[in-house]
């Protein structure tokens, strides 16, 4: 394994001078062509691979401290999709970066027209905290994949991932062209204000609001990765052992604090029963017997969950004990929740999961219309028309057909959300988009060159051009 040296980084509390020079510093890098060559491009997406491969028990250890992670689900969820993406770009930035030539009409002729992607300058990539390596690291392999300097701004909330990023990626990376600052909201202001060429935001809408605005005086463009209210819609010819199973791992990884996981569960009442004992003898098969919580990311989390728990309204049928000291609640299942109540009125993130009780498949597809757009709907279900049902009549970012959130885990499909849930997209060839600029190149000849294209015009001239432009 490499050994990392301690390496000075900007103080948590950086002004906004400080801001200034990191962004100069990248600005002048990025002024002189070296990102846009394209082994200069592949030796970064080569230095994340290898960050996160030779970094792991330091990376898993970061995660323990921060969120309560094993190793295995540290390299579950954010090790092995952060090698991925980069592999995966870096396998194919040849072909993404190749001109694409377009034809012409016929007033357009003789010439040629092509469009080609160009990196967008210096850009920011502000991290969150619950995947807080592959979310602040897979938008970063698109923008270097694109040619861009990157200003990477760690989550104050996962402080050790924030400190080991902030001493690994000078060591993996041109430091002249990637720079961590950490720090908390202020910090992200200053870097705002600085005019970045893009500001790419992972977190949730109410601060992704703040990142806009902020983002909106210097016209600074954006993509926000936000969240939402993720459905589970279960139908009644569902394999329900399957769909229990899924609808558990996925709700515990990382033990609920994901923005794609099952937010709840809308399943036809002829199953309902049969589902529930099926979800709770998984939670009980996964955890092995533990009645144990699970750890919350702090404080502030801690109380907003148990609020929720405190004033659902519902039946409960699974867990619910929290324990403030340890910061942990157990995996809990409440049904029939009072549908006005906070927990079902705002994103839980957290090992909490409602069950809804609905008539049938236009039940469940009205509830979910009636709220904001998910940034992902699930649908499990043994008809393919129930599917494609929920498919085309539910606005949002993605719909998974008989699983849930492995759909981030496809380089080739693009991951964003649908209003509230978000704007843009990326992973793969759409993170490379995400930070480019598509570039419109046009040549003509500079003959023949017609007089009737010129003034004064002759009646004759007008009506040759109404009929040729």
């Amino acid at each position: 394994m490499t050994t990392i040296a301690p390496r000075a980084v900007l103080p948590s509390d950086v002004s906004a001078e400080s801001a200034a020079d990191v962004v100069a510093r990248l600005r002048a890098t990025f002024a002189t062509g070296r990102t846009r060559d394209l082994q200069w491009r592949r030796r970064q997406l080569r230095g994340v691979e290898r960050l996160v491969s030779e970094q792991e028990p330091a990376i898993a250890e970061a995660m323990a401290a921060d969120l309560g992670r094993t190793p295995h689900d540290t390299w579950l969820g954010d090790h092995a999709a952060t090698k991925s993406e980069a592999a995966y770009a870096r396998k194919h930035l040849r072909r993404w970066t190749r001109k694409r030539r377009v034809t012409l009409p016929a007033a357009q002729l003789p010439g040629s027209a092509h469009y080609r992607f160009e990196p967008l300058g210096t850009v920011l990539v502000i991290g969150p905290w619950n995947y807080p390596i592959y979310l602040t690291l897979g938008p970063v392999v698109g923008a270097l994949a694109a040619g861009n300097a990157v200003v990477v701004k760690p989550s104050e909330h996962a402080p050790a991932v924030s400190a080991l990023l902030a001493r690994l990626i000078p060591h993996y990376l041109d430091a002249d062209a990637v720079a961590v600052v950490e720090g908390e909201a202020d910090t992200t202001q200053a870097l705002l204000a600085e005019g970045l060429d893009l500001a790419f935001f992972t977190g949730g809408p109410e601060i992704g609001k703040k990142v806009m605005a902020a983002a909106a005086e210097h016209l600074t463009p954006v993509v926000l990765e936000l969240g939402g209210k993720c459905p589970a819609i279960v139908t009644a010819d569902a394999d329900l052992d399957a769909t229990a199973r899924r609808l558990v791992w996925t709700k515990m990884l990382n033990h609920g604090q994901t923005c794609i996981a099952p937010d709840y569960v809308l399943v036809e009442e002829s199953v309902r029963e049969r589902l529930l004992g099926k979800v709770m003898a998984s939670y009980r098969e996964f955890r092995e017997g533990d009645t144990s919580g699970v750890r919350i990311v702090n404080d502030r989390q801690f109380d907003r969950l148990v609020g929720l728990l405190d004033s659902h309204g519902g039946r409960l049928v699974f867990g619910g004990g929290r324990d403030r000291d340890a910061l942990a609640i157990e995996p809990t299942v409440l049904v029939d929740p009072d549908l006005d109540s906070p927990l079902m009125t705002t994103e839980i993130f957290g090992p909490i999961l409602p069950v809804i009780t609905v008539a049938s498949l236009d039940d469940a597809i009205s509830h979910v219309n009636a709220g904001s757009k998910p940034l992902a709907a699930y649908v499990f279900s043994g008809s393919r028309r129930s599917a494609e049902r929920v498919t085309a009549e539910v606005p949002s970012g993605a719909t998974v057909i008989n699983h849930a959130m492995m759909h981030c885990l496809v380089p080739q499909l693009p991951f964003g959300g649908v209003g509230t849930s978000g704007m843009g997209a990326y992973h793969g060839q759409f993170g490379f988009e995400a930070f480019s600029h598509r570039k419109a190149v046009l040549s003509r000849t500079t003959t023949p060159d017609p007089d009737l294209l010129y003034p004064p015009y002759s009646e004759r001239a007008q009506k040759i051009l109404r009929k040729v432009l």
